[in-house]
């Protein structure tokens, strides 16, 4: 199963989402694929993934064009042990940029679903989109089965899910991917005691109904220490450490379970 994990706003959390989920269905002895689809590339960094200059990466598997052009492009994660053997990350560099001067031609949207064919059979993806709608995430979600959305409990990340969901109503026929819809909708960021992210989070459910997912991922320093340490989070043996990895590990069992119904 393949998992677009969108915002249409930066600095919602996004890729930090993507990268601890990814270590939590690899504890849980799962096969992961990330797919850093974000030109700035930090899902590849975090998971010690960042290409060497010579290096095929996810942007020359799309500019190939071909069926399963992806399999030579994927690395191991960086962090050793479980991780490792679980997680292959298909990497990004700068370069992806270019792939958005292509958004004009016929059936460039459908490269990234042609480039990864095969290649993830029977593994869960998860798709690192950048923060906005154009090419990059629509490539992203064509070759999706489900929407992701991280949320932070602000006015500006609330319209930003809300565009999303949106998006993905009004032309998932339009990105010849009918099936595509929105399997949840997940706080993060969330900081305890802020008036304005209490709030947002009680009208959470009235903006997406039945999509909202929990636990709600607290803003934990400890998850920024994770990011710029390049390594898991429960590796970093503090409970404020696995108190997060369990959240996140909550998270990956729902998506276990998505995967289940799919199949």
């Amino acid at each position: 199963m393949r998992i677009a994990v969108c915002q249409n706003k930066g600095g919602s959390g996004k890729t930090a989402m993507v990268v601890n989920l990814a270590a939590a269905l690899a504890e849980a002895g799962e096969r992961v694929d990330v797919a850093d689809v974000d030109p700035q590339g930090n899902a590849s960094r975090r998971l010690g993934a960042r290409p060497d200059a010579d290096q095929a990466t996810i942007s020359e598997a799309i500019k190939c064009d071909a069926l399963g052009a992806a399999r030579d492009a994927y690395v191991e994660c960086g962090w050793g042990g479980v991780y490792s053997e679980r997680i292959r990350v298909l990497p990004a560099r700068f370069e992806l940029e270019n792939r958005i001067s292509e958004a004009g031609t016929v059936g460039a949207v459908k490269r990234l679903k042609r480039a990864m064919a095969g290649c993830d059979d029977g593994r869960t993806t998860l798709l690192d989109c950048p923060p906005s709608l154009g090419h990059l995430t629509q490539l992203a979600m064509v070759a999706a089965d489900a929407v992701l959305i991280v949320v932070e409990p602000e006015f500006d990340g609330i319209e930003g899910a809300v565009r999303v969901l949106a998006f993905v109503r009004d032309h998932a026929e339009d990105l010849n991917n009918p099936r595509l819809h929105v399997a949840g909708v997940v706080p993060s960021r969330v900081r305890a005691g802020l008036g304005v992210h209490d709030f947002q989070l009680e009208g959470l459910a009235t903006c997406f109904p039945r999509l909202v997912w929990a636990p709600h991922i607290r803003e934990r320093a400890v998850i920024k220490a994770a990011a710029d340490s390049v390594a898991p989070l429960r590796s970093l043996r503090t409970l404020p450490a696995r108190e997060m990895a369990d959240d996140f590990a909550q998270l990956a069992a729902r998506i276990t379970r998505l995967k289940e119904t799919v199949a």
